[in-house]
């Protein structure tokens, strides 16, 4: 599709919604339909603000969906709206797709069950409703049941095949399942039928993890020059931002995060984005204050182990602890209302706990599903466990697509190192740091002191 094919589709795709939205509900509740439909969970948050947990966490929420007061508002309001009018099925959809996106920005996943009773009653009321089975897609994909949101997703399809929704968590899932090919195809399909910031965004990240960052960049940009709600600006001002940081580019990073939270100051992504950015461009003072109010607001893995780790860095081992000790308790609620949080076990526990509680999670995970993230987590996981040899083909597997990703290049170097081939280990301890040297706090040091040592 050319840029002048894209924009007509976009005009069209937006004509379209406009006169859609002005048949749908109406007051409060409308305006929260409206945003929960019109987006989707974005797989380029996988990229995320931690790499590594980045791959486990729930696919980030619908951009268009401002977090906080606005989205507790809404979902009052459709709580409203349901006891006077208990048989809408769009508003118990709207209304399961809030507490998914509630349980994201809350890192509460005792949402969880509660989206389910509400999407099951949308189904109820009217059985095959394809907003319904989006949002199961959605909700499955939060819980990391991948085979279930493609499920969903096709059924959803099956019903609309121009829900945005459902065409969005299909390449969510398929990414997520590891089928890249299947999933290129998918972002194809779903950018001829509903092009705009959603899609843009996992066209991207496919590029991306094929290798293709001249290429994923150039989309985002396109996607950012398009986007005009404050939460598309924030969202993809973000994924900008991660995908600069990846490569080194810390300046550019702290940029783009700049632009996404003077469009949402609250947006947790963003926030946690530029605190990374800052702890690997050397101002680790102000990174560990950032990464302080995020995790007292929002205490997810991905930021608790950024902090941990930095306060490991400069040898503050009991709040380091802390920190590791609240990723086990999250992981925990996680598990007691359905989420599959094996890959975050993996990542967490190789690293920071038990290991063999991390190998047993990360082949639990590989079973389910083989991306390069679950053969990047079974690699680390088989190495910290002192077994090189067998973590050696997944470590190469988990850098077969081309991903440009300093950890996973840090992680097979150790494991090349350790299984004798130092030429090896070597050259790619080498490129991870030239590629991102503030990849993380620990690991950067320890590629650092591999190197001096094979000198």
């Amino acid at each position: 599709m050319t840029d002048e094919d894209r924009g007509r589709a976009v005009r069209r795709a937006r004509e379209a919604g406009r006169r859609g939205r002005a048949l749908h509900m109406a007051g409060c509740a409308l305006l929260l339909a409206v945003a929960l439909t019109a987006g989707a969970v974005a797989v380029g948050a996988a990229r995320g603000g931690g790499d590594a947990v980045a791959a486990a966490a729930p696919a980030d929420g619908n951009p268009a969906v401002q977090a906080g007061a606005d989205l507790d508002a809404g979902v009052a309001s459709l709580q409203a709206h349901l006891r006077a009018q208990p048989r809408d099925h769009n508003g118990w959809a709207s209304l399961g797709l809030a507490y998914v996106e509630q349980a994201r920005t809350k890192a509460d996943p005792s949402r969880y069950p509660q989206a389910e009773q509400a999407l099951r009653r949308s189904l109820d009321l009217r059985p095959g409703n394809d907003a319904a089975l989006a949002g199961r897609a959605a909700l499955a994909a939060a819980r990391h049941d991948f085979t279930g949101a493609l499920a969903y997703a096709d059924r959803a399809l099956a019903e609309n095949p121009y829900s945005e929704r459902a065409l969005c968590s299909r390449i969510d899932a398929l990414v997520e399942l590891g089928r890249y090919d299947e999933a290129a195809r998918a972002a194809d399909t779903a950018d001829r039928r509903r092009p705009g910031v959603p899609v843009f965004t996992r066209y991207a990240y496919v590029r991306e993890l094929r290798g293709d960052v001249a290429g994923a960049r150039a989309i985002l940009e396109r996607a950012l020059d398009t986007a005009t709600g404050r939460g598309d600006i924030a969202y993809v001002a973000t994924q900008l931002g991660h995908l600069a940081r990846s490569q080194g580019d810390y300046a550019g990073a702290l940029h783009h995060y700049a632009r996404a939270l003077a469009a949402d100051d609250s947006y947790l992504p963003a926030l946690e984005g530029r605190a990374r950015a800052q702890a690997a461009s050397g101002d680790r003072a102000t990174a560990v204050r950032n990464l302080e109010r995020i995790v007292a607001r929002a205490p997810l893995p991905s930021p608790l182990i950024a902090l941990g780790e930095l306060y490991e860095e400069r040898g503050e081992r009991a709040k380091a602890r802390e920190q590791y000790a609240l990723v086990d308790a999250w992981t925990a609620l996680a598990r007691a209302n359905g989420v599959d949080a094996d890959l975050e076990t993996a990542l967490a526990a190789a690293d920071h706990g038990d290991t063999a509680a991390a190998l047993r999670a990360a082949r639990a995970e590989w079973k389910r599903r083989q991306t390069v993230h679950t053969a990047d987590a079974l690699a680390w996981a088989l190495h910290v466990d002192g077994r090189d040899a067998e973590a050696l083909a997944y470590a190469r597997r988990a850098t077969a697509t081309g991903y440009r990703n300093a950890l996973f290049l840090y992680h097979r170097g150790m494991i090349e190192r350790g299984a004798g081939h130092r030429a090896e280990g070597r050259a790619l301890l080498t490129e991870a740091l030239g590629l991102d040297p503030g990849f993380s706090p620990l690991g950067a040091r320890a590629a650092r002191t591999a190197l001096e040592e094979t000198r």
